[in-house]
């Protein structure tokens, strides 16, 4: 193997099973570190020689962690979001950025249904009584999905998927979407059955409003008091996209005023610094510790909430390491794929 093929890329908040999994597929003239943490510190094996990181949404990539790096040349992070990437810091270093953009649409989507399926059928405390051996059915009454109106903010991938299931429940489809709200034919729908609506009209009329947009400064709180206070009382909000999209004092508020009967959350806004005991040596996406219940949302009688797993299918992961591995390779032989800023 000569220096000029050799790669060395550094995997951060690798779990053992995928750091394995990402051996049998790595290949032979790459050198590869593994660090479980999230946190990337300089005493990480191969730092010197790092020319590659490889990094999950745990992992914070900014001016100091490249600072320590001077070798690095590509940050290419197992995820679709990117918002723990300074993407301004890496091009002013001449770092290429990439990630995996469509490894989970149907992984999500469904488990956006998932949690609106859980909320509306209250299974979780359906399956709580049953274990107690009461059967008594009365309070877990619950409501039909086919008739009602599914408000989607977001037309990617993973809100177009979300469009087609919801259409095969029976439901009408709202849909709003940024970049087609500044479109001259707002009307335009872009999938059959779904109606592109204005963000005023998919908040008054949504029975169910559902979030796939990325988390940015103009969607940061995206839902606020204001938003709160101008949608159908009584509906319902699923998020498996970014917690930071939701102001959740303000959701709070408004469900016990009545405005969000339920809410089904993959993701919380600070959902890794719930506790200031959370370990910083867990494998993959969560710890095994550290979501205590300082969250009013976790413990909250109408809210159901899973730790971020909507992306974690078999399938799915898969996909993200077949993904990363060809942008990394693609990215040593000079060709980048499925970047997201020029150096």
């Amino acid at each position: 193997m000569t220096a000029q093929n050799r790669l060395s890329v550094l995997f951060s908040d690798i779990a053992p099973a995928d750091q394995a999994a990402l051996q049998q597929r790595l290949p032979t003239h790459w050198h590869a570190h593994f660090v479980q943490n999230e946190r990337l510190v300089v005493s990480d094996v191969g730092d010197e020689d790092t020319e590659v990181l490889c990094v999950f949404v745990r992992t914070r990539v900014d001016e100091s962690v490249l600072r320590l790096r001077p070798r690095v040349r590509l940050v290419a992070t197992r995820s679709a979001g990117f918002d723990h990437i300074d993407l301004q810091a890496c091009r002013r270093r001449g770092i290429a950025v990439c990630h995996v953009p469509d490894y989970g649409s149907a992984s999500v989507a469904e488990h956006a249904f998932a949690l609106l399926l859980g909320v509306a059928r209250h299974l979780t405390q359906a399956h709580e009584r049953a274990r107690q051996g009461s059967f008594a059915y009365r309070g877990l009454t619950g409501f039909e999905l086919e008739g009602k109106t599914l408000g989607i903010v977001g037309l990617g991938r993973i809100g177009r998927h979300v469009a087609r299931i919801a259409l095969g429940f029976g439901m009408e489809v709202l849909a709003y979407d940024p970049a087609l709200a500044q479109s001259l034919d707002i009307t335009a729908a872009p999938i059959a059955g779904v109606r592109v609506v204005t963000w005023e009209q998919i908040l008054q009329s949504s029975d169910v409003l559902s979030l796939h947009v990325p988390a940015t400064q103009a969607t940061h709180h995206l839902l606020d008091g204001q938003a709160f206070a101008r949608m159908k009382p009584g509906m319902v909000l699923i998020n498996t996209a970014r917690g930071a999209l939701i102001d959740e004092a303000a959701l709070l508020h408004a469900l016990e005023a009545g405005t969000v009967a339920a809410a089904g959350l993959d993701v919380l806004e600070q959902e890794g610094d719930l506790s200031p005991e959370v370990p910083t040596g867990c494998g993959g996406l969560g710890c095994d510790t550290g979501w205590s219940a300082s969250s009013p949302l976790l413990t909250h009688p109408r809210v159901l909430v899973t730790p971020h797993v909507g992306f974690n299918t078999s399938e799915a992961i898969a996909r993200i390491l077949d993904e990363t591995i060809s942008n990394i390779a693609a990215w040593h032989a000079g060709r980048l794929r499925n970047r997201l800023d020029e150096p």
